[in-house]
């Protein structure tokens, strides 16, 4: 490591010893370095002049001087059933780091081996899961979604068994914080509201510091309804990309309204309200058309967790919040992918009437939106092509074009606009899956270019056309479970 201009700290060690167990990483054997992003690593205040010489903390081998790691310790409601069995059961906190611009980073190891939150799991990760999350952080990345970031991932020839015997593999997640929902639940329903009162200071003091100075009340309230917002807006970003996070267990819902835990994840292929990314999901409670209500489900578990240290009046009030700012947001966001800058009352229609057909003709979302962001300039055709019933396309365009009468932009300024919403590339699981399979074979290279590819997903790169294709037949609806 050289060239730092970071400093080191581990706060999350001054919240009360039930928080966390120190566990000591169990070793990957002969593990190689996959992939390491310097763009990211430059960030955060340091260079890796040679990527080797972090294999061994990747590996769990090595501890760098100041890295102490700890499995965290949270609760949490699971498809809606509490949960006090959980906490880290793969992964292990290292230290926190501050960057050059002040930025707080978790450096989480995930894959560490056993901790004594791993109830009856092995502790491992293995390949495909590594790096489909390595993958997804850095697609949510370039689409501009708050999210966990991956800073490298090593493989290795440790046997792992799941479905099948498969490689193990372990990668370092680094977020500005690693508290979650189901922290303030364990706090809550385990320790006391003395403890609830500590674990939110530590949030407000590292997290919300434009908070800290308020009074008691005022300070925790306000807090509260900047949760919300942030967990309702990131949400509203969700489902702008036609994003499936597949299992959005309050655990999993991060405090500062991060997108958190890649598992069975999809973006939509063929338009489908109902899509369930997660096979083991039944039910679908985790649907694409449920997310919104789901997250303002989380919301409330966090709001029944306050109740001992807050009003009940200002936890309504916060809990309040999250329509307002889903909406909002939702709202803006399908305008802006549209390109209707001049707001009118029917703009909600067109865009719930614009879904409905989305869904009944099986309409490719991504590509959709990306047609109708060069309109003017590639004419109708794409956006016709993309329907089995070209009737029903040419009755769509011929309402939107009556509605962009009412915009005032130039054709060119509004579709440039457009284009920087309205990703041409976007993380299909067919492309995951072929990128997984070379990996599988040894050759990493297809995931480091597609990762390229992903790092800019508002441009053309007319060089890498091959990934804005529609899916095959086979590459639609792939099953994947939380297992992955």
């Amino acid at each position: 490591m050289s060239g730092n201009d970071f400093r080191i700290e581990h706060r999350y060690l001054e919240l009360p010893d039930s928080f966390y167990t120190r566990v000591q990483p169990s070793p990957l054997k002969d593990a190689k370095m996959v992939c390491f992003n310097h763009k990211l690593a430059a960030q955060m205040g340091f260079r890796a002049d040679s990527e080797s010489d972090w294999t061994g903390v990747g590996a769990g081998s090595e501890l760098l001087e100041g890295m102490d790691p700890v499995a965290m310790k949270y609760t949490g409601h699971q498809f809606g059933v509490y949960n006090p069995e959980l906490g880290d059961g793969r992964g292990l906190l290292l230290w926190e780091t501050i960057g050059p611009d002040g930025r707080r980073w978790d450096w989480h190891l995930k894959g560490a081996g056993m901790t004594p939150y791993s109830r009856f799991g092995d502790g491992r990760a293995v390949l495909r899961s590594t790096i489909r999350e390595h993958l997804c952080s850095e697609a949510m990345y370039g689409l501009g979604i708050p999210t966990t970031r991956a800073l490298f991932m090593v493989s290795a020839r440790d046997p792992v068994r799941r479905e099948s015997i498969e490689t193990a593999a372990a990668l370092v997640r680094v977020a500005e914080t690693h508290i979650r929902f189901g922290h303030f639940e364990f706090a809550a329903h385990h320790e006391g509201p003395e403890t609830v009162k500590t674990l939110l200071e530590h949030v407000i003091s590292l997290h919300f510091p434009h908070l800290i100075n308020l009074p008691d009340d005022e300070r925790y309230s306000r807090w509260f309804e900047e949760v919300v917002e942030r967990t309702a807006r990131t949400i509203a970003d969700w489902q702008a990309v036609g994003f499936c996070h597949g299992v959005m267990n309050s655990d999993n819902m991060s405090i500062i309204g991060d997108t958190f835990d890649y598992g069975p994840y999809a973006f939509l292929d063929d338009f489908d309200a109902g899509y369930i990314s997660n096979h083991t999901d039944q039910g679908g409670r985790y649907a694409y058309n449920r997310q919104p209500q789901v997250g303002f489900e989380n919301c409330r578990y966090l709001a029944t967790a306050l109740l001992p240290v807050m009003e009940e009046d200002d936890v309504r009030r916060g809990l309040r919040r999250y329509e307002v700012a889903y909406n909002e947001r939702f709202l803006q966001n399908m305008r802006d992918k549209l390109g209707l800058t001049i707001e009118d009352e029917a703009d909600l229609s067109l865009i719930m009437d614009t879904f409905s057909m989305m869904h009944e003709h099986h309409v490719d979302y991504t590509a959709f939106f990306r047609a109708l962001s060069n309109l003017h300039s590639h004419g109708h055709g794409p956006v016709r092509d993309l329907f089995v019933d070209r009737s029903v396309a040419d009755q769509w365009l011929e309402r939107y074009e009556e509605r962009l009468l009412y915009e005032t932009r130039a054709h060119d300024e509004r579709e440039y606009a457009m284009r920087r919403v309205n990703p041409k590339y976007v993380l299909r699981n067919y492309l995951a899956q072929q990128v997984i399979q070379e990996a599988q074979n040894g050759d990493y290279e297809p995931m480091k270019a597609f990762l390229k590819v992903l790092e800019r997903p508002y441009d053309e790169q007319p060089e890498n056309e091959a990934y804005a294709a529609l899916p095959p037949d086979w590459g639609k609806h792939l099953n994947i479970s939380c297992s992955s």
